[in-house]
């Protein structure tokens, strides 16, 4: 069975099983908890595993930010319950299989590749290195700590407090998740008449590159002064060397303002450089 077919199965098996798993050692923490912490808490991890039950049953950008959104959260969950006394190896072990799987990139390209046309290739592109390695963790502990603190100060008492951060925290979290939900949707898409780069972090509009003006595509040689659109990302990059140069509008742009900018050779990371690789093979692009 290809590990694509297999793996959305895994991340739904995992996942449906984390209350039966996971849920009785944070209900052993939650146990000296009041009646409203422990009623809003249970409340908002079973609404939460249910929201992200459906998304793992729908193929869809939008599922697979819930997916990386919610999966980080269930191991802040067992690290609180471990903090409190509630050790479970059990539950530790099966965050972390849930994590590893949920942030496979050949999970990513079942998601992303849902509402894509059948004729169509979506490959995920890796998250620029900056935001990666310092903005990321930040943006999600924000995202879903603050509207949490904000119920969980509310159901402690402390009511004027809790619809503070509440007030704050929300509109907040509705801009970093939008920020966040932004990762998934930058991608290298083949079609019929070439490839396009869907990047809003790199260009401004999606850029179609028409076959007839591919000259090869392969990975990015060390030295290489191509355009650099992978936004610093870590991993191997890919080169794509054109016939001629196709017109594009940087988000950053490199000329006046204002002004669209044109390449013949410009760079990009996907998740799975051997996969887009070997796609570009299989459409007949110059694969080098």
């Amino acid at each position: 069975m290809r590990p694509l077919r297999f793996l959305p199965w895994a991340v739904r098996a995992v996942w449906a099983v984390l209350p039966f798993t996971v849920g009785p050692t944070l209900a052993a923490a939650l146990d000296s908890r009041s009646d409203a912490v422990r009623t809003v808490s249970s409340t908002g991890l079973w609404a939460a595993w249910a929201v992200v039950v459906v998304a793992t049953l729908v193929p869809h950008p939008v599922s697979l930010t819930v997916l990386r959104v919610a999966v980080p959260s269930a191991i802040a969950a067992v690290a609180w319950a471990t903090v409190e006394g509630e050790m479970s190896v059990w539950a530790w072990a099966l965050v972390v299989v849930v994590f590893g799987v949920a942030f496979l990139p050949e999970t990513a390209v079942h998601f992303v590749n849902g509402p894509a046309y059948p004729n169509e290739r979506r490959f995920l592109l890796r998250p620029p290195g900056p935001v990666l390695l310092g903005g990321l963790l930040p943006a999600w502990a924000l995202a879903v700590g603050l509207p949490v603190s904000g119920l969980l100060l509310v159901a402690a008492g402390r009511g004027v407090l809790g619809a503070v951060v509440l007030v704050i925290g929300v509109p907040m979290a509705g801009v970093l998740s939008r920020a966040l939900h932004g990762l998934s949707r930058r991608w290298v898409v083949f079609v019929p008449a070439g490839l396009v780069l869907h990047d809003g972090l790199a260009v401004a509009d999606p850029v179609l590159f028409p076959k007839k003006v591919v000259e090869s595509i392969g990975l990015a040689p060390v030295g290489t002064d191509s355009l650099d659109l992978t936004k610093n990302a870590v991993g191997l990059a890919v080169e794509l060397v054109l016939k001629e140069k196709v017109p594009m509008v940087l988000t950053v742009p490199r000329n006046r303002a204002g002004e669209p900018g044109a390449s013949a050779r410009l760079l990009f990371s996907p998740t799975r450089p051997g996969a887009v690789l070997a796609e570009a093979a299989r459409r007949g692009l110059p694969v080098t």
